[in-house]
């Protein structure tokens, strides 16, 4: 459905997600854990903490998934060399997954495949974390435990999923019913110490289940708050051009078109605060792969 709205506006590059190299994932992740998840050897209780049954499905999807933020980081890099890089993923933002076991639906750490990918081929030092979903990013905060390279910040539920929190470099914890005035009063506080890091890059969780319809978020933002709180991220990383990658999050509005809705006006506020000569890059989905599994499978090995 979000695809399909940002392909009604004509203004995005969208394109098949790639799938991510093993040696890429391997980079955050332990082997062990990664070579059952695609074998489909991982003990039940490790799929019950990730929450979806084994599949192969799942596994190409959670490839294409941390394939389309590892490309996205790629493609905000190469931009920036002409104009501010902005590009992201309809999908990704899975901060739930640890070094060595998913959970909360979140298979392998995007981002932090991502970010290592980058600092291993010396594209990058320093990024930032910028995770404005209402669940804190526990597996990330725990990745880059006591990483100096890496700033993590997560503006959270205090009383929402996971019930033992991790420890970012910013946590913010906020009450039930927080509003948009409280709500984007922490984030302007916050900010100045993510710029003030000097990241060469930013990857942005975006999740939009900070809202008053999402069933599962409680902290009652409006639509117009998560719009003003997506323009204060990106407007505050164009005019200090620091690339940005945008992740998906999550979403659980009832009815789903509200959550649809506020993702889309998320990379619309994205490709306006891009100078309009830029398209933003947006990876997409693999509709159209005619790979079989056992194919796509051996690539990864």
């Amino acid at each position: 459905m979000l695809r399909k709205a940002l392909e009604a506006d004509g203004v995005f590059d969208l394109r098949p997600a790639p799938f991510a190299p093993m040696e890429a994932v391997e980079l955050a992740h332990d082997p062990s854990y990664i070579r059952g998840f695609v074998d489909g050897t991982l003990p039940a209780a490790a799929m019950r903490r990730i929450g979806f049954p084994w599949s192969q499905g799942l596994v190409e999807r959670t490839f294409a998934s941390v394939g389309s933020t590892l490309q996205s980081a790629w493609d905000s890099l190469e931009l920036s060399t002409r104009e501010w890089g902005i590009a992201g993923g309809l999908a990704g933002g899975t901060h739930h997954a640890f070094h060595a076991e998913g959970a909360g639906f979140c298979v392998f750490n995007d981002v932090a495949v991502a970010i290592r990918a980058l600092q291993n081929a010396g594209r990058i030092r320093r990024a930032a974390v910028v995770d404005l979903d209402v669940h804190q990013g526990d597996g990330t905060a725990s990745i880059f435990q006591n990483d100096p390279s890496v700033l993590t910040f997560s503006m959270h539920g205090a009383n929402n999923f996971p019930s033992r929190k991790q420890t970012s470099d910013i946590d913010i914890d906020l009450p039930d019913f927080t509003g948009d005035d409280a709500y984007l009063r922490a984030l302007e506080d916050a900010l100045p110490e993510v710029w003030g890091f000097e990241p060469e890059i930013v990857f942005f969780q975006s999740g939009v289940d900070t809202l008053r319809s999402d069933r599962l978020g409680r902290l009652s933002l409006t639509a117009e708050g998560l719009r003003r709180r997506d323009h204060l991220v990106l407007a505050g990383a164009r005019c200090r051009q620091v690339p940005v990658v945008v992740t998906l999050g999550g979403g659980y509005s009832e009815p789903i078109e509200a959550t649809v809705a506020a993702h889309a006006n998320t990379f619309r506020i994205a490709a306006q605060t891009v100078d309009p000569a830029v398209s933003p890059s947006i990876i997409g989905s693999r509709q159209g792969n005619q790979r079989d599994g056992r194919n796509i499978t051996n690539s990864w090995k």
